[in-house]
């Protein structure tokens, strides 16, 4: 079996320190030179000092211990924040880049320091051999020795320097080798230390990579779960959103609804307490594109021919007075009939009183919509307002004429085609296809007053929506009137905050009237206190309200800023009884405080 080479050159540390304490004290008058030897071998000669990892294993250990920290902290703390922990992660990775270095580092010590012994191993015989040499050419060839010895004055004097010449060899053979040994013993002394720091912080390292990776995971999948409960709302809320923001578009039929009094602006400004909020709405269940029926009654009351009022509300389309109608039509549970004569004659979408050509421009409207519907009759039709209203009744009066005056016109695009002719009762003074629906075409704080939806009357322009129908006389979950407290404001306020939060669980941000949309929604004091950190307010007291081209770009409420369609969607979803914004795919309301 083959020695091991570090065992090896110790039994030479000692044979060599054993031989000259020996003959030192036999041989006092030696005593100082051997003793250098031996403070030379037991390493107490200062050496060049060779590079260490020490200094940055121990900073690598204060950097876990950090990251330890830190990383107790992030989760105690953050629950935790992903960036964070994708930081310390990334800091991890580069902890362990630099220990991989440093380990192939030590490997290269490690064989050099081997290959250092290997070679002392194989001087075992010299050493022994140069301080037995000079321990006899030191002690037995004394001068008297040399003197009788010798055969003359010459080679006295050439076995003498000969003699000290070959001693002082052999101290620098024996000194040599022990500097040698001295260094290899502090080199692996340093390394055998660093590999112990080593050890430790790789096992630190695991121990901590693994709390990190459970960490991880488990913030992702907690982010994952928070992230699930903001982006998507409960089923429940959904219901609740749809219910208050309209599924349908509302036309007026044959009459007209009368203004509710607790709903307009005159009531709110004369009836309802101080300090008190008012949601008013500009237009109602609407989609906002084509024409507006109470905006083309003032239009034609104004003056304006068919011509300006189509091209006011359909600017794209051009007017043909020729196109080739088909015969008949298909309509739900009717069957065929007569396209001109019967169907059209059967629309109720406008009152018959209104002006001669407001009326002529709904029968091209109408018209234009039913052959793009139907494919020019390849197709059947509805008879709800999801297409257009129909009665297998003749209307009659000025409808029957207005539908005969314009037989065959049709809004076609550039190739010919029907083009889209969507109408509502109103837009709220702003279309999708015309812009501003306004006496001036611009907008303003004080478009309402110029708006053509105002001079035609509608009572839809400018509301408050609190009864569970469009109707008048429909359901208000026990409310008496539309209006808001403070608190109850503040409490919309807050459910806007929780919903833009991160980490919040805003399943039961649902309306508190549980009379009328069940479920466990928060109390006032429950979202609140949820909020508190976030900026949650107690009560409202001050609101600005910021509109553009058609919508509401923000609400601020006590200093709060909120954009348009988040506050939509927290009235939606907090409101109390059945007061709501009725706008579909858009956010164009504004705030009264009394």
């Amino acid at each position: 079996m083959k020695s091991n080479p570090e065992f090896s050159i110790l039994s030479i540390i000692c044979k060599a320190k054993m031989i000259l304490l020996c003959y030192n004290t036999s041989m006092p008058r030696f005593f100082r030179l051997f003793l250098c030897v031996l403070i030379i071998i037991c390493g107490l000669v200062a050496l060049p000092v060779r590079p260490t990892y020490s200094d940055e294993l121990d900073d690598l250990n204060k950097q876990i211990g950090d990251l330890t920290s830190a990383l107790s902290l992030s989760v105690a703390a953050t629950k935790p924040l992903e960036s964070q922990l994708s930081a310390m992660a990334a800091q991890i990775a580069g902890i362990k880049n630099r220990v991989a270095g440093i380990e192939s580092d030590m490997l290269t010590k490690r064989k050099n320091i081997d290959v250092g012994y290997k070679n002392l191993s194989s001087k075992e015989k010299l050493l022994n051999q140069t301080i037995r040499d000079y321990y006899i050419k030191s002690y037995y060839n004394n001068p008297l020795q040399i003197f009788f010895s010798a055969g003359s004055a010459s080679q006295i004097t050439q076995m003498l320097a000969y003699q000290r010449a070959k001693t002082d060899q052999d101290k620098s053979i024996i000194t040599s080798i022990a500097l040698t040994i001295t260094d290899l013993e502090d080199r692996k002394s340093r390394l055998e230390n660093e590999q112990k720091k080593l050890v430790g912080i790789k096992s630190n390292l695991d121990l901590q990579s693994s709390k990190l990776d459970g960490v991880v995971k488990g913030a992702k999948a907690y982010q994952a779960e928070v992230t699930g409960k903001i982006a998507s709302l409960t089923e429940k809320q959904n219901e609740i959103i749809n219910a208050r923001g309209g599924g349908f578009t509302f036309t007026m039929g044959e009459g007209e609804l009368a203004d509710e009094y607790l709903s307009s602006i005159k009531g709110f400004r004369e009836a309802a307490p101080g300090g008190y909020f008012g949601v008013f709405s500009f237009g109602a269940y609407t989609h906002r594109n084509g024409m507006s029926q109470y905006g083309a009654r003032a239009r034609a009351v104004n003056g304006q021919s068919v011509e300006d009022i189509l091209r006011a509300y359909y600017p794209s389309a051009t007017l043909k007075k020729d196109y080739s109608v088909m015969g008949n039509i298909t309509v739900d549970g009717f069957g065929s009939m007569p396209f001109e004569d019967q169907y059209l004659q059967g629309i109720y979408e406008m009152p018959g009183t209104w002006h001669n050509n407001a009326l002529k421009a709904q029968a091209i409207a109408a018209r234009t919509f039913a052959i793009r519907h139907t494919s020019n009759g390849q197709g059947s039709i509805c008879t709800t307002e999801a297409c257009q209203v129909f009665k297998n009744v003749k209307k009659g009066g000025a409808w029957e004429q207005a539908v005969n005056e314009t037989k065959g016109w049709v809004l076609v695009d550039g190739g010919g085609s029907p083009v889209s002719t969507q109408y509502a009762s109103t837009h709220g003074g702003y279309s999708n296809t015309g812009g501003w629906d306004t006496t001036d075409g611009s907008g303003g704080s004080s478009f309402i007053d110029k708006s053509y939806e105002k001079l035609g009357g509608s009572p839809w322009l400018y509301k408050a929506w609190w009864r569970e129908h469009y109707s008048n006389s429909g359901a208000t979950c026990g409310r008496s009137n539309p209006w808001l407290s403070p608190q109850e404001m503040a409490d919309i306020v807050n459910a806007a905050i929780a919903l833009r939060t991160s980490g919040v669980d805003t399943s039961r941000v649902t309306p508190i009237t549980t009379s009328c949309w069940g479920g466990s929604p928060f109390s006032m004091d429950e979202l609140r206190n949820l909020v508190s950190g976030n900026g949650g307010i107690s009560t409202a007291t001050s609101v600005s309200v910021t509109q553009g081209n058609g919508i509401t770009s923000s609400v601020t409420i006590n200093g709060v800023s909120i954009s348009g369609d988040d506050f939509k969607k927290a009235f939606a979803l907090r409101a109390p009884g059945f007061i709501r914004i009725p706008q579909s795919g858009f956010s164009f309301f504004n705030i009264e405080k009394k």
